[in-house]
């Protein structure tokens, strides 16, 4: 009898543990980040961009195909062997090299593969066109951080380095203990700035290892390969915070290189060009003083014989 009710004791301990953990859990639980995922997400993410649209479409088109040609397939298989059972007296047929048959299982597969190709060619040749880009961003990936340069378009010449926001980091060094952010993980120190409605020509490269440009709202996510130039594109159709990662294994803080676009209207784009010319003068007098500042010190140093 104690065996038993030490054994129920330890199921009761057991669930309470389990019924506290939750509870903790729920208290720290983060909430839907716009723009970002979602809490219990089981769909894409909600599309931004007219290609992302097109691919939540193409990706419910196949899977309703699937299901379909599943329960058909099934269907017939069981109903088939269920009503023609052995113990009903149904003997299986004899006949073999049946034309029709042989014709009808051809034909179909070829006609619901096109059904699915033309659909699905149109959106991966929408992908890959990057041609008439209104503004072009070079996207570099390092170990672990991306590198932003401005090419061609409104903000040309602008260049700086995006990186993990240091708050998120020392959170998560601390074991993200406590209530974490809605974008964990995710905030960057200096976002990826365009315009809303042209369209964003991105060229990605890296320069140690393989990294990826991806941003699942824009429906985009292009490989970043040191001595390659590869190339994607977007346009984003309303202005917001847009969250995306690197999505490949990239060394020991792969999990510490968040992309963050930012999509501004074409006035506070503006602006924020002018903002951030405006900071570039500074940043180059400062770099100049600091640079003949080392020289005077090395002029000063005493030689030794």
């Amino acid at each position: 009898m104690n065996m038993l009710s030490q054994h129920w004791n330890k199921i009761a301990y057991s669930c309470a543990a389990a019924f506290a953990g939750l509870s903790s859990a729920a208290a720290y639980a983060v909430n839907d980040l716009p723009g970002g995922p979602s809490v219990r997400q089981l769909n894409l993410h909600a599309p931004a961009t007219k290609l992302a649209e097109e691919q939540i479409y193409l990706h419910w088109f196949m899977m309703i195909i699937c299901l379909v040609i599943f329960v058909a397939v099934f269907g017939v298989m069981f109903y088939s062997i269920w009503k023609h059972r052995k113990s009903l007296g149904h003997k299986p047929a004899t006949f073999h090299e049946s034309v029709k048959v042989e014709i009808a299982w051809t034909l179909v597969p070829f006609i619901i593969v096109i059904f699915m190709a033309i659909p699905a060619t149109k959106t991966v040749i929408a992908q890959k066109d990057t041609s008439n880009a209104d503004l072009t961003i070079k996207a570099t990936g390092y170990q672990w951080r991306w590198g932003y340069d401005y090419l061609k378009g409104e903000g040309e010449g602008i260049s700086y380095i995006s990186s993990l926001d240091n708050e998120h980091r020392v959170l998560s060094n601390s074991g993200a203990k406590g209530a974490t952010p809605d974008d964990y993980l995710l905030k960057v120190d200096n976002p990826l700035v365009v315009p809303v409605g042209k369209k964003i020509r991105i060229i990605t490269t890296s320069s140690d290892v393989i990294h990826a440009f991806a941003v699942p709202s824009f429906g985009i996510k292009q490989d970043a390969i040191p001595g390659f130039v590869r190339d994607t594109h977007f346009r984003a159709e309303r202005t917001g915070d847009f969250y995306g990662q690197c999505q490949e294994l990239c060394g020991k803080e792969h999990a510490y290189m968040p992309i963050h676009v930012k999509v501004l209207s074409e006035a506070d784009f503006a602006a924020w060009v002018q903002k951030k010319k405006s900071q570039a003068p500074a940043a180059e007098d400062k770099k100049t003083a600091a640079a003949g500042t080392e020289q005077v010190a090395q002029a000063a140093a005493p030689v030794q014989k």
